[in-house]
């Protein structure tokens, strides 16, 4: 991804990060949709931080923000060119936005019957949806991406291989300290990767679109 230049206008500047902050808010709230409907299954991460929620307290979008930590330091110690500041702000406000729709209570309770896949099926659309809009922006990689390309690049695997194997070693920790391991968690990568795709695409053209080209130097 293009990262922000220094020398960009102030117009650019709003516009990315308008893009970028309403990405990570729909982010958040896609996964607190999905964590309401844990009983189907979640993401492998999301697994991991409602594990460590349920047996060590504080609340998900805490756990969320220790481990995104967690990872920076590793990416920093790994190689350093994956983390900027997109990837600290990311790591911080994800985990609260998250909190802070679970906290309003608005959001579907699970009924266990068959709209609660309808219900899991629009929060991972709107994650997906959310990711492609807050990487469109150009600021950085969040904190999981950055040691996903940190990891691929140390040990010399293809970025979808070293995703493969981090995601599969969290999931089996999250599922040994008693995470929501169901089928979705199976399917959930295989139905939002697409719509990241297809969402970073479009809101890269629609920011390219509102940006003012700069002019050649």
């Amino acid at each position: 991804m293009e990262i922000l230049r220094r020398k960009d206008s102030l117009r650019n500047w709003l516009i990315r990060y308008s893009f970028f902050f309403l990405g990570l808010a729909c982010f958040g709230l896609g996964v607190a949709i999905s964590v309401k409907m844990q009983h189907l299954g979640l993401h492998p991460w999301d697994v991991l931080n409602i594990a460590l929620f349920e047996r060590f307290g504080l609340s998900i979008g805490t756990w969320t923000v220790i481990i995104g930590f967690i990872l920076i330091t590793i990416s920093l110690v790994v190689s350093r060119k994956y983390v900027n500041l997109g990837t600290f702000l990311n790591a911080l406000l994800i985990g609260p936005m998250m909190d802070f729709f679970l906290w309003l209570d608005i959001l579907p309770a699970p009924g266990f019957t068959w709209i609660d896949y309808l219900w899991l099926l629009v929060g991972i659309l709107i994650v997906g949806t959310g990711g492609g809009l807050y990487v469109s922006g150009g600021i950085g990689a969040g904190p999981r991406d950055g040691f996903m390309l940190s990891m691929a690049e140390r040990t010399k695997l293809s970025v979808s291989k070293a995703r493969i194997i981090v995601e599969c070693f969290v999931l089996l920790l999250g599922y040994l300290l008693g995470g929501p391991v169901f089928l979705v968690t199976f399917l959930y990568t295989f139905i939002m990767s697409p719509v990241f795709q297809l969402s970073l695409k479009f809101f890269t053209r629609l920011r390219n679109e509102l940006c003012n080209p700069l002019p050649d130097r």
